[in-house]
Order: structure tokens, then C-alpha cells, then sequence
């Protein structure tokens, strides 16, 4: 391969990343199903690695892959003479492909918006497992390829790849049809949305598992998929507070990791290293959120403890009362173990270990938290500023051997070790 086919294929693998979700979502449109859609992507993918090294990248280079993508369908419908009903206007647009591509980019942004919010619907369709649900989201929509959303959560490439191919038989065995839902469904399926990119950004601000303590690229991702979502259905306050929850959180990682990638935990991070740009952003989304008169949702209100931190300038300046309330507040909208166990923190912080050690013996006997190395952490701690240091020990223990994640084992040994 010579230096300039290279180079070229870095700036396709490039635009790939940018344009994607839009020309997967057009595609899938027009052929009415998600997994033909991402074929004729695919191929159109291929088709631009063969020739843009000697035609050169196209001005407007996701109109001129819908176009290859449209024309293969086209193909397809005379050769099988499936889609009848569809196959003049496919003729037309193909036809319409033909003409300069600031015409088809024009023709193209009339309804991207719409094929791409078709398309995280779709890929979040309840009738899909949550797994399923993030799998294809990722690949569909975020643009990873089947290694990387394999190597992110773990598992062999195979298995991920089956997982992607059953997920999209089952949206075409349940005739799930590619469109936005309706009116009434739709803050049923937001829901599912919104749930899916929490769940691909939680995945990498803490990897349940692995190596590595954070997953940056899976954050960028989530919040990528945030911020598209907020310009899509500008009117959910929810959808802005899941984004400014995801702004304020990135905004610490680079100051979570030290340089050999051990974890920095809250109290002792450089807040010099926050990012203030995305703290920024975090707060003016917050602000959207808030101005939309609904009150703050459950994304809302976590979004609100984010902010209290990043407005803070050192822990003990943290409004910690604030936190508490805010997270009580929570609990009674969305209930949970783990907000019951965040909100144990907040009250040993604003008012003490002991009143936070007493909250966390009422909620240890949750299932979700009996065995969880959470639990045993925030009681380490307590024990700790309580000045019960040996007691504090055998739970940091505990939590080091609950944890599947390297990274937090070695940090929940360390605080075991007696100190001096």
C-alpha cells in the first residue's frame, strides 16, 4: 500500500466516524430495514476505500456514499424485484444521485435529523435485551466496529458479533418498523434511549471490569449520542439533563487517572486538571433542562450533584447539605440501592460518618448491596474517619475481593494496608 492510498484510508476511516450514524439511518430508510441499512452502508464503505484513493475524497462525502448505498438497493430491487411498491421513487432518487452532490446533500439534510433519531429508537426498541440495545447502538449509530465494542465490554469478537446479528433478526422478526415512535410512545421509549447511552457512559467513567479504571472513548461516544439526541428533541428536559450530567462527569476524568492509570479518587484530585470547557457546557445544558419549567428528572438531579462538585473549589468547600438534599430528592423519584448508597455518603459528609454509617446499616440488607464491593468501600471509609482502623480494614478487604475491575482491586488493597 503505498503512503498516499494510506493516507487516504485513515481520512475514510475518518469520515466514517463523522458520518455514519447519518448514512446508516438513511439507508436503513429507504430500504425499511435496520440490518439492510447498514449493508448497503457497508458496501458503500467498501466501495469508497476502492476508488477515493484514485478519484479522490468527494466534497460532500456522505451524500456521495447514500448515493452508491441507493444505487445498490436500486440494484437489488430489479434483480429481485422485491420493493415493488418503492422501486419508481427509487429510481428517481438514484437518478437524482447523478446530479452534483451539493443537490443530494441538500436532499439529504431534509430529513437527516428525523433518519437519525429513527435510528437510535430502533437500535434502543424495548423488544430488544438491554445488552442487545447498547451492542447495536454502538455499532449503528456511535460507528464503533464489532472489535472495538468487543474489546470495551470484554468479550470475544465472535460472541459480540453474534450478539449484533441476533439483534437485528430480532427487530426484523418483530417487524419493528424504522420510524420515531409516536407521540404517545414516545416517553416510553426515550426512556429506553436515554437508558442505553447512561449505560454506555457508565461503562467507561468506571469499567465494571478489566484493566483499566476508565473507558474514555465509550464517555466520548455516550455524550456524542447526547448531544445529537438534545438537538433532535430539543423539548425533553430530560435529554438535557442526562447530557449536562455527562459534560460535568467528563469533565473530571483526566484528573480521575494518575499517570501510571491508578485511580484518583474525588478527595484527592488536582481540580486544576477539570475541564472547564465541558464544565461549562454541563451547566449551561442544566440550565436548559431547568428552563423548560418541568422540574429536573432523575438525570436532572444527578446532573444538579455533578454541578454542586464541579462548582466546589476543594471538597470541604462542597455543598454537601445541598447534595444530601439533592439526593434524597432522587430516592424518592427513582429509587435504588445505589442512590440509597450514594445519599449514605452525602449525609456522612454534611453531617458526619455517624450518620452516614447509620443509614448504610439500614440499606445493607438490599440484595443489590449485601455482596456488592461498593458497599464494603463506603463502609472502609466510614469505619476509617470514625477511627476504627482495623475494622476499616477487613471491609476495605472485603471490597478488594468483590471488585472485578484491576485497577480498583489494587487501589481497595492499598487503603487495607495499615497505615505507618
Amino acid at each position: 500500500m503505498s503512503p498516499a492510498t494510506s493516507d487516504v484510508n485513515r481520512s475514510v476511516e475518518a469520515v466514517w466516524r463523522i458520518e455514519a450514524a447519518r448514512v446508516v439511518a438513511t439507508l436503513s430508510r429507504y430500504a425499511g430495514d435496520v440490518g439492510v441499512g447498514e449493508d448497503l452502508a457497508q458496501e458503500a464503505l467498501l466501495t469508497a476505500l476502492e476508488q477515493w484513493p484514485t478519484m479522490g475524497i468527494p466534497e460532500v462525502p456522505g451524500a456521495w456514499l447514500v448515493t452508491v448505498g441507493k444505487r445498490r438497493l436500486l440494484d437489488d430491487v430489479r434483480r429481485r424485484a422485491i420493493f415493488d411498491s418503492k422501486r419508481d421513487e427509487l429510481v428517481r432518487q438514484a437518478h437524482g444521485g447523478q446530479r452534483r452532490s451539493e443537490i443530494e446533500q441538500e436532499r439529504m439534510d431534509e430529513d437527516i435529523a428525523d433518519d437519525v433519531l429513527r435510528l437510535l429508537f430502533t437500535t434502543c426498541h424495548p423488544v430488544l435485551s438491554r445488552p442487545a440495545r447498547t451492542a447495536l447502538t454502538l455499532k449503528l449509530v456511535a460507528g464503533l466496529t464489532t472489535e472495538e465494542i468487543a474489546r470495551a465490554y470484554l468479550v470475544e469478537v465472535p460472541t459480540m458479533a453474534q450478539r449484533i446479528v441476533r439483534a437485528k433478526r430480532t427487530l426484523a422478526e418483530a417487524r419493528v418498523q424504522f420510524d420515531a415512535p409516536m407521540p404517545e410512545e414516545l416517553a416510553s421509549r426515550l426512556d429506553a434511549v436515554l437508558e442505553v447511552i447512561y449505560l454506555i457512559f457508565n461503562e467507561g467513567y468506571v469499567a465494571t471490569s478489566g484493566e483499566r479504571w476508565t473507558r474514555p472513548e465509550l464517555c466520548r461516544e455516550a455524550l456524542r449520542l447526547g448531544r445529537i439526541l438534545a438537538e433532535l428533541v430539543p423539548a425533553e428536559h430530560e435529554v438535557h439533563g442526562l447530557v449536562a450530567l455527562m459534560e460535568l462527569q467528563s469533565s473530571r476524568l483526566r484528573a480521575r487517572i494518575a499517570a501510571g492509570g491508578e485511580p484518583i479518587l474525588l478527595q484527592d484530585q488536582d481540580r486544576r486538571n477539570w475541564d472547564q470547557l465541558l464544565i461549562r457546557r454541563g451547566l449551561a445544558a442544566l440550565e436548559r433542562a431547568d428552563r423548560l419549567g418541568r422540574g429536573l428528572g432523575p438525570y436532572g438531579l444527578q446532573a444538579a450533584i455533578a454541578a454542586c462538585h464541579a462548582r466546589a473549589p476543594d471538597l470541604k468547600s462542597t455543598d454537601w447539605i445541598r447534595i444530601s438534599a439533592l439526593y434524597h430528592a432522587l430516592a424518592e423519584l427513582a429509587p435504588s440501592p445505589v442512590v440509597d448508597l450514594n445519599r449514605a455518603v452525602a449525609l456522612s459528609m454534611a453531617y458526619g460518618p455517624e450518620a452516614g454509617l447509620e443509614m448504610l446499616d439500614r440499606i445493607t440488607a438490599e440484595p443489590a448491596l449485601k455482596n456488592h464491593h461498593l458497599t464494603a468501600a463506603v463502609r472502609g471509609d466510614l469505619l476509617e474517619r470514625l477511627g476504627r482502623p482495623k475494622e476499616a480494614r477487613r471491609e476495605y478487604e472485603r471490597a478488594a475481593s468483590l471488585t472485578e475491575n484491576e485497577r480498583e482491586r489494587e487501589l481497595l488493597a492499598l487503603r487495607a494496608r495499615p497505615s505507618g
